[in-house]
This record gives structure tokens, sequence and C-alpha cells, in this order.
């Protein structure tokens, strides 16, 4: 049976002037045209391929050896390219640009906005688009409490708060009684993890509870620019995974702290390293 939306391996059954249909193994009856244009040139009947299948504009099932950015049951962060009457529309990777029907958007959408969708099919088998999340955004993620987070508004309840993907990936919630300022669908921004429920789910606050400790990071900092005899061989263009391993904060905390120093003329920026302004006199 043909999936709507997935790679399958299929084999090449039947030439014709405009492309090769392809069939699965066992079953010629039921066939699906790769066009002319993506068939190899070293192709016989008999040789099997990857293909993803779609409709195309014609809403005919057709078959690409192309990529697309996002399958059935994945999601992904796609750009607008057009809105219409009816819905707007999404490159990911085919010609035939991805439907986002007004009903499965969470906010208005715009030419030229980047969105997270997921990939499903309709009742018609049409591939579409939709912005709601919640049931399908991952829920096993290793943060914990006070860590910081990038944070990507998908959905806003009153009732409830700001629902977000963290990393474009994980499931979290701004609750309402966190959200300190106005914010919108399609927003990103750093959050703070306030808390992780019982079912891996984040929550997150906007407040920004570094500057309550942004005297001790700057201290710590400070202290580890000096055990490196005042010359830290890194500098807050340093790359997250070494801020993390050798400072143990996130990349974020590490460059309000330093930018702390910097203000009270402690330290020196240079391209590769940080400088003690002591060990300059």
């Amino acid at each position: 049976m043909f999936e709507i939306g997935r790679k399958q391996l299929l084999t090449a059954v039947k030439k014709v002037d405009f492309g090769i249909y392809f069939a699965e193994e066992g079953d010629k009856d039921n066939r699906v045209l790769l066009p002319a244009k993506e068939v190899p040139n070293d192709l016989k009947l008999g040789d099997s391929l990857e293909l993803f299948l779609y409709k195309d504009s014609s809403d005919r099932l057709i078959a690409t050896r192309r990529n697309p950015k996002i399958c059935v049951g994945e999601i992904a962060l796609l750009n607008v390219v057009n809105v219409s009457k009816i819905g707007a529309f999404l490159d990911w990777g085919l010609e035939k640009d991805l439907f986002l029907p007004f009903k499965e958007q969470t906010a208005k959408v715009n030419p030229s906005d980047e969105v997270l969708v997921r990939a499903y099919v309709d009742k018609s088998g049409r591939l579409c688009a939709s912005m709601k999340l919640y049931k399908y955004l991952a829920t096993g993620s290793d943060y914990q409490k006070d860590d910081w987070v990038n944070a990507r508004v998908y959905e806003i309840s009153e009732n409830f708060g700001a629902f977000c993907a963290v990393d474009d990936k994980y499931s979290a919630l701004i609750p309402k009684k966190e959200i300190t300022k106005d914010i919108r669908v399609l927003d990103t921004f750093e959050a703070r993890v306030t808390g992780v429920l019982e079912d891996g789910r984040l929550n997150l606050a906007l407040r920004d509870k570094a500057y309550a400790t942004i005297d001790k990071d700057a201290d710590y900092v400070m202290y580890l620019i000096n055990s490196y005899d005042g010359v830290l061989p890194f500098n807050d263009k340093a790359s997250p995974e070494t801020i993390k391993r050798e400072c143990n904060m996130s990349k974020n905390q590490f460059k309000r702290a330093v930018g702390h120093l910097l203000k009270q003329g402690k330290i020196e920026i240079g391209e590769k390293s940080i400088t003690s302004s002591e060990r300059k006199r």
C-alpha cells in the first residue's frame, strides 16, 4: 500500500515518454509516476529506488527522489511563501508548496514568517501542515530546573498561558502568571525552566532570574580568568559546549557575566580570549 507523505522503496515496472511508473514488490497494479526529469539515466526496469510520495498540483499521486523538509508525523520549521483565501503555503523543498489550512493555524501568519508545524494527511488524502503541536512534541529532554532554554511560542491560551516548543522539539508552557510581557505566536526568546512535570513537559518563566545571580556568575568567571593566570583562552563567542564544559553555565549566562565584568572595567575581550585588566597594568 502506498503511504503518502513518506519514503518508500519501490520498483520500476513500466517506462513511458513522461517518466517511469513504480510499484511495490508483488503489486504491479498500483503504480505511481516518477517524472522523466527525475529518472536516473542508468535506471532499468526492475531497479528499486527510495521515493517520497505526495500529490501534485492536479491532486494526482506523484513520486519524487527529492528529500522534503518534513514527512508525515514529523515536526519542522518552515517558511511561509504565500497566503491565500483558504490558508497559507509553506516551502518544504518540493515543487508544490505544503498547505497550512486556516483551521490548523494558531495565529495569523504572513509571507516570510517561520512557522513550526507538523505534517499530516487530511480526510481527503492531501498532505497538510498544522501549527497545533501540543500532542506531538517530545517530553524527554535533559533540561532541569533553572536551566535556560530557547523557546518558540506556537499557541497562546487565555486560560493556561503560552505553549512553547523548546529547541523546536520539546513541549513546554509559560503559565499565565509567568508572562511578564506581551508575547505572540511565532515569538522566540530565552526562558528559564521553573519545573519539570512528571510527564516530562517543561514549565518556563520569562522573569530573568539571571539578574539576581549575575554578581555571583561574574565573580566565578573572574575566578576562572585568574586561574588561567589572567588570560582565559576563549571569549563569549566560544561554543555553548565549551562554555558549559569549562564554566558550567549556559552561553547566555556566561555572556551576561562577561558583559557585567566589562562594564566594571575588570576585563578586556580579545578575538580569542578574555584578559584581566589587572594583568594589563
